[in-house]
This record gives structure tokens, C-alpha cells and sequence, in this order.
């Protein structure tokens, strides 16, 4: 038996899809779990926020050779308890409602082990939220039913109340009825229901693949059949679920329904997939390359001796910035290093990389690209015998430290990280560009350019819909030499800027 004064079993809501859509409560207890036990339906971005070392195990119900009935289930928890501290058993949505929470807590309360419930946002309402559709409204109606439409599958018999439902006059909300709709709209109207009652089926809650079918209650079904709407999905029945097509805000976000891939290393994939996600799009996140930092070098300690000796130090990204600052401080020094020297930044992001830091560079050029820094640079103030230090990637241009020592400054070029190659199985990414799954590639500098492109054919690219974006000119030219046209390059020479053209096409 496990030790029930140690082990704490929490019963947490995942959300209905969208990663963000978790509370606060259940983000904090999925950083500090020592096991994760998790539904089918939870998405899985959701255990980036879990340990590394967390033991995470998926127990899908129904789902081929590798389904967990629910007993199963039940012994799991029992059985992990008896290793595990604090156990996260993450649930769709939110676990009292058509959770099947009930068997779960009684098999801990059983066997004596402590636990909580954790609510999370049910599909319900995220559903209506996000075709907006108001599950009340004063205008027409004041109450909602929850009600689960798997039990109506052999068509036969059926607990559900349909004499009550027909008469109910408020707001229906269906769980898990996708497969039995025609037969429920039948014994609605069978009881009284009119046939031209607004209904309402939404596919992928809060995903970027969400697809919303709104017909009368006689039209619902073959409607949902022709447009392909499987489950998971949520069906609304009432007044209220004709709506307000104004309202509809999500399908009109400016990525709604884009799949869009990004090939940063991992922590910036994680970056640009929020800004995807809060536009209202797929991120589909391949890592071509991996940041390791070289500040433990003895180059870069040399450096760090005489860094008072700079009148200048450049930065030209954010992972540069990071970086540079970790070592800092695992050297026991801070910003006062800077006290004596001036410093640029490439652009707005490396600049708020310094600014969290405490430092507000004094150059940030108006076009982001290392030769415009140097330019200006060098328009600013003779550079003749000024010591310059460039903080930057192994692999970066040569341009920048070229056009510095033209004008005669003394420049050291260090290099505090290297963009190592990495490689990843690309098959099924192939498949979905081959497939028109894929709308946007997206590439943020030439080392992702031709990672990528060593692991996907170019003829796959050419030959599919995908359209390719460029963060910048450099980028754009490498692709154009591994037999690629960028379809668009960002204006603005930053992730954000990179987006911002996309989004100015998709919209």
C-alpha cells in the first residue's frame, strides 16, 4: 500500500483543446508531478510545463490493442501512488463533468490516499465561447442542460429524459453525441420539439481546426454528415444556439485554420508557436537546429576579463543576449559590467532581451540586418582604434566584422553559442505538406534553411501548396540557393515581423 501521508493523487481539468486554456492551478501542479497520467483527449503541448524527469503515461479508452478500460485505470492510480509523491491525473475538459471521476475517487478514497479536484474549462462553454454562441442569454433563454448522448448509440433504449428535453426550453449542451445525432433529433421532435429549432455542432473546440455547422434540428444531422464532423465534438440545441453571427470571433482570427511550420531551435519554436496559437493557428514545431551555449570556453572567460576594455559591445539575438547573461551570473557579476562600455543591439527583440536585463542599448538600427548595424555604426561616431566586441552565433556572417575593421576599429568577433544541426523524423511533416496539410513554412535564419532542406526533399516543397516565409534577405538567399523562392520575407527582420507578413496575406 502506498504511503498515504506522502502520496497526493490531483484529479486536474485539462481544458477542452488549446494548451493556454488551463488554469493556473492545474499549470502549477503539472511543473512539480513526479507522475502524469493522462486522458486521450489532453493536448499534449500541455507537458512542456511537466518535469523532465516526470514519469508520463497516456491511457486512452477505446482507441486500439493499447485502450485502458476504466478498472485499468483505477489500478493504475492505485499502483502509482505507491511510487510517486504528487500524481497528476489530467482529464479532458473538466473531471466532474462526463469525467467518470466518480469510479476514480472512490478507488482512492478506498485505499485511503489523498486528493483534490482541480476543475478545468468544460467543453461546453469553451465551445459556444469560441463560435460565439451564448449558452444564456436574457433575449431567449435563461437555463442549460448538460447532457451525454453516448448512451443513445444502440439507438434503443436510452436513459436521457427526451419528454423533458423537447419541453425544456433553454439550452441543450450534448457531450459525446456526434454519432447518434440523427437518432436524438428524431426523439426530440418524436416528444414535441419544433423541427426548425436552431441547432448548433462544434468540431475541435478552440483549435485552429475547429469547424462550427449550424442548421434546424430536422437538418442538423445530414448537414454534420456531409460536412465530415466527427468527434470530438459538442452539440447545442436551443434558441441560443443560432447566435449572433457577429460574434463569431475566432473564425475570423487572421491564422484561423493556417497550419504553420517553424524551424527555430526548441525554445524559439516554443516562442513563435504562442504567437501562432494567439492568432488563431495550427504551429507545427520542428526543431532544425539546437543552441549550445560556448561561454565556458576559454576564449569567451578571456574576453570577460578585460570586458571594461570595450568602448563597444554588439549583440545580434536574443539567444547572443540569454546566453551572455546566464554565464554572467553563474560568474557572480551583473549588468555593472556594462558600466563603462556602449552597447547595440541588431533589433527590437535583442533589445528587449538586454532590457530584461537592465540594459537599454544606445543603437538599435532602423533596419534589422547586421550590415545596416555596422553602417550605422559607423555613421554614428569614428570608430578609428575603438575597441569593438561582437557577441554572437559561430556560424554568423563575416559582413558585420568586415565593414567594422574597413573603418579601423579593433574588433574581437566572439562566439558565445553555436546553432547545432539537428535532425528529426520528417515523414509524416512530408506527408501533410505533400497532402496540402501544410500552409506556411516559415524559416528564420539561413543554418534552419538548410537543416531543414537536408531532411525534406525540395521537390516535395515546390511541388505542394505550402507557402514558404523569410525572416529577412540572408535567409531569402540561402533558400534561393537550395532551389527555393520565398513567397514573402519580413519587412521587419524579427520573428514578429516574420508573422506580421504572413498575417497580412492570410488576412
Amino acid at each position: 500500500m502506498p504511503d498515504v501521508k506522502k502520496t497526493k493523487v490531483y484529479l486536474v481539468g485539462a481544458g477542452p483543446g488549446r494548451a493556454d486554456l488551463i488554469t493556473l492551478r492545474g499549470k502549477e501542479l503539472l511543473s512539480r508531478a513526479d507522475c502524469i497520467i493522462c486522458d486521450r483527449l489532453v493536448n499534449p503541448a500541455l507537458l512542456r510545463f511537466a518535469p523532465p524527469d516526470a514519469e508520463i503515461i497516456n491511457v486512452p479508452k477505446g482507441v486500439g490493442t493499447r485502450s485502458y478500460t476504466q478498472q485499468q485505470i483505477n489500478e493504475l492510480l492505485l499502483a502509482k501512488s505507491a511510487e510517486h509523491k504528487t500524481i497528476v491525473r489530467l482529464k479532458g475538459g473538466d473531471p466532474t463533468i462526463f469525467g467518470r471521476a466518480a469510479e476514480e475517487l472512490a478507488a482512492l478514497a478506498d485505499a485511503g490516499i489523498d486528493f483534490e479536484i482541480v476543475p478545468g474549462v468544460t467543453a461546453a462553454s469553451a465551445a459556444a465561447g469560441f463560435a460565439g454562441i451564448l449558452l444564456t442569454d436574457r433575449a431567449c433563454n435563461s437555463q442549460v442542460v448538460f447532457v451525454t448522448g453516448r448512451e443513445a448509440d444502440d439507438k434503443q433504449q436510452s436513459s436521457i429524459d427526451f419528454n423533458r428535453l423537447a419541453k425544456f426550453g433553454g439550452t441543450i449542451v450534448i457531450y459525446m453525441g456526434v454519432g447518434s445525432l440523427a437518432f436524438i433529433a428524431e426523439r426530440l421532435v418524436e416528444n414535441g420539439m419544433k423541427q426548425d429549432t436552431p441547432a448548433a455542432v462544434i468540431a475541435d473546440a478552440t483549435l485552429p481546426t475547429q469547424n462550427t455547422v449550424r442548421a434546424t434540428l430536422s437538418e442538423i444531422a445530414g448537414r454534420c454528415k456531409s460536412e465530415g464532423i466527427e468527434p470530438p465534438a459538442i452539440i447545442l440545441i436551443g434558441a441560443a444556439a443560432a447566435g449572433d453571427r457577429r460574434f463569431d470571433w475566432f473564425s475570423r482570427m487572421p491564422f484561423f485554420g493556417k497550419s504553420i511550420v517553424l524551424t527555430r531551435d526548441a525554445r524559439g519554436n516554443a516562442e513563435s508557436a504562442e504567437k501562432v496559437i494567439n492568432r488563431g493557428g495550427k504551429p507545427i514545431e520542428l526543431s532544425t537546429i539546437r543552441i549550445v551555449p560556448l561561454t565556458e570556453k576559454t576564449g569567451f572567460i578571456s574576453t570577460l576579463t578585460r570586458f571594461g576594455q570595450y568602448d563597444w559591445v554588439v549583440f545580434t539575438s536574443r539567444n547572443g543576449v540569454n546566453i551572455f547573461f546566464e554565464m554572467l551570473g553563474k560568474l557572480g557579476k551583473d549588468a555593472r559590467v556594462f558600466a563603462s562600455v556602449k552597447v547595440a543591439a541588431i533589433g527590437p527583440q535583442t533589445a528587449g532581451a538586454l532590457a530584461e536585463f537592465g540594459i537599454r542599448p544606445e543603437l538599435v538600427p532602423g533596419v534589422f540586418t547586421a550590415k545596416e548595424l555596422g553602417r550605422e555604426l559607423i555613421a554614428l561616431a569614428s570608430l578609428e582604434e575603438k575597441k569593438i566586441l561582437l557577441l554572437r552565433s559561430r556560424s554568423a556572417s563575416k559582413d558585420l566584422p568586415a565593414l567594422l575593421e574597413e573603418a579601423k576599429a579593433v574588433v574581437d568577433d566572439v562566439a558565445v553559442y553555436d546553432a547545432v544541426p539537428m535532425k528529426s523524423d520528417c515523414t509524416m511533416l512530408q506527408e501533410q505538406i505533400a497532402g496540402g496539410k501544410v500552409d506556411w513554412l516559415t524559416f528564420a535564419s539561413p543554418s534552419e534553411a538548410r537543416m531543414f532542406f537536408q531532411q525534406v526533399p525540395v521537390e516535395v516543397v515546390n511541388s505542394s501548396r505550402a507557402k514558404v516565409a523569410s525572416i529577412g534577405p540572408v535567409t531569402s538567399e540561402q533558400l534561393r540557393q537550395l532551389g527555393i523562392a520565398a513567397d514573402i520575407e519580413a519587412s521587419e527582420h524579427t520573428v514578429d515581423g516574420l508573422l506580421a507578413a504572413i498575417e497580412g496575406i492570410a488576412s
